[in-house]
């Protein structure tokens, strides 16, 4: 089974690994079936998904019905106003076919111009805090991807006492040392406020070279077995952080598998071996935050 830990200071124990439901995009309700029944069979408690992942939450909403009790779910809204957010959310309770949610994120909260909206008067984030005051969230997250995602969610942090920051943590990103530097900062604010830290892109090789012929996720990941195992494992030693899921499933059950045993401690060394190997590369650039 997935260990299991304070998801912050929510209360709730969560596995470290977060079922990323972005899987759900755009599959069929059969194999998103199947995708749950695994989750549940290896000690997954938390779903991460988004009003923008496709139908996610449309095949989300038939589970719900029998499992609410047995997940943390969380949803987020791309918009940034207080009217978008509001409908955005509201939206989000009725796919999924729930009363309440546990966590909605603002996603992708990095560009500065929606940063000051959204956190600004008549922002999406008064529209959150009206939802849980309301009973139909009980906490507030902040997502983002690029480079300068680490400083956005200490600002963030510094604006409103956020429940939950998700962003992206694996050896090319923290090879580069300003986002190294920056990633420290937030974890340990986080740290000291009690708020959880959530991690994607852990598996992340590099971005597409070429259009494949079918892919599941926006960047190309690794496939070698052994490389995924050590990839995860190089999140997971790292204490406190959560690690959440790919898009693409085919990863899960390696992914799941890696999770499920003792962690085997990673050092810069064997990343570095991993990522020369795999021509493995940082998905962002100095000041990209583009996907």
């Amino acid at each position: 089974m997935i260990d299991r830990l304070p998801f912050g200071s929510t209360g709730h124990q969560s596995s470290r690994i977060i079922f990323g439901a972005a899987a759900f995009f755009s599959t069929t309700p059969e194999r998103s079936q199947r995708v749950l029944d695994t989750l549940l069979e290896h000690g997954i408690n938390h779903i991460d998904t988004a009003a923008g992942y496709g139908d996610s939450e449309l095949h989300l909403a038939p589970w719900m019905k029998k499992h609410r009790g047995d997940f943390f779910l969380a949803t987020k809204t791309g918009d940034r106003t207080y009217d978008g957010a509001k409908k955005s959310i509201e939206r989000s309770l009725e796919r999924l076919e729930v009363e309440q949610v546990d966590l909605v994120q603002l996603h992708n909260l990095v560009d500065q111009a929606e940063w000051s909206t959204a956190l600004g008067p008549r922002g999406a984030l008064q529209a959150a805090i009206e939802a849980r005051d309301q009973g139909l969230v009980r906490f507030i997250g902040v997502t983002g991807h690029g480079w300068d995602v680490a400083r956005r969610h200490r600002e963030s942090l510094e604006r409103h006492p956020f429940d939950s920051v998700l962003l992206p943590y694996n050896f090319p990103m923290m090879s580069h040392a300003e986002y190294a530097r920056d990633f420290e900062s937030l974890l340990d604010l986080c740290g000291e406020r009690g708020v959880a830290v959530q991690t994607i892109k852990s598996v992340a090789r590099r971005r597409w070279q070429a259009q494949p012929e079918r892919r599941f996720s926006w960047y190309e990941p690794l496939r070698d077995e052994s490389s995924v195992r050590a990839a995860v494992h190089y999140v997971l030693q790292r204490p406190g952080v959560f690690l959440n899921t790919s898009s693409d499933t085919t990863l899960l059950p390696v992914v799941l598998d890696a999770a499920g045993d003792s962690v085997t401690p990673r050092s810069d060394a064997d990343m570095m071996a991993i990522t020369r190997t795999w021509e493995m590369e940082s998905l962002f650039a100095p000041g990209q935050n583009a996907i």
